[in-house]
């Protein structure tokens, strides 16, 4: 995507601002959905393998890329924080895993380089844009897709009628603040400054985007994931 002066700026930090290596540690610790052993369940799910090439929009610690590279011929993982690639890169080498190739740049800047891919995956990443720009974000997503690819977006997307809006983002806050390791700022911020949206507006957007939607989970009022095809 060509960058102008009104174009909306992705690197920006919204919430917390990773600047350590120490930070950074501290998130991957908490990521219990994004465990090593949650993303080799969702590879397995996806039936990822060693024909495929994959990659990953919202890397973060690059636990998913990491399992994914383990499995195909090559993974890509994306991701607009710097010290959370440096992170996933060290891990990578840690492991000895070397088809793995981390990108500092985000949905809108992204350029794919190599062959189109057969699996793209973005979880708990697509919120951070508004949803003029989470448009252009799946047309870019499809770019990079080969005919007929998939793409499995997972995120925090509102399924409730809007007029409980107001009790339902309250239940979810108080409910995922028990578990999850994060507390109610962090999810107030999430509500207030970030761009979660609606089912029937997201899935407007896929197909506008030319996907076609194969298998949709609400998951809860306020999770949804999507199981979706590039058309020709």
């Amino acid at each position: 995507m060509t960058l102008f002066n009104w174009t909306y700026n992705e690197l920006q930090q919204i919430g917390v601002d990773f600047t350590s290596q120490a930070e950074v540690k501290a998130y991957d610790a908490k990521q219990g959905s994004n465990s090593p052993e949650a993303c080799r369940d969702l590879l397995e799910y996806l039936g990822v393998d060693s024909s495929h090439s994959f990659l990953e929009f919202g890397t973060a610690t690059g636990n998913l890329t990491i399992e994914a590279a383990k499995r195909c011929q090559h993974a890509y993982g994306v991701d607009v924080s710097e010290p959370m690639l440096t992170y996933a890169q060290a891990k990578a080498e840690k492991l000895g895993v070397d088809n793995a190739t981390f990108i500092h740049a985000g949905f809108l800047s992204y350029k794919h380089a190599a062959p189109p891919v057969d699996l793209v995956v973005t979880k708990f990443a697509l919120h951070h844009l508004p949803d003029f720009w989470k448009v252009k974000a799946l047309l870019n997503i499809a770019d990079a897709l080969k005919v007929g690819g998939r793409l499995y977006l997972e995120d925090v997307i509102f399924s409730f009628e809007p007029h409980m809006v107001q009790q339902e983002i309250e239940a979810w806050i108080d409910n995922v603040t028990k578990y999850s390791g994060f507390t109610r700022e962090e999810f107030e911020t999430h509500v207030r400054d970030e761009y979660s949206t609606y089912t029937w507006l997201l899935e407007k957007m896929l197909e506008q985007a030319k996907f076609i939607i194969v298998e949709k989970e609400y998951k809860s009022p306020t999770y949804a994931s999507y199981m979706c095809e590039r058309e020709n």
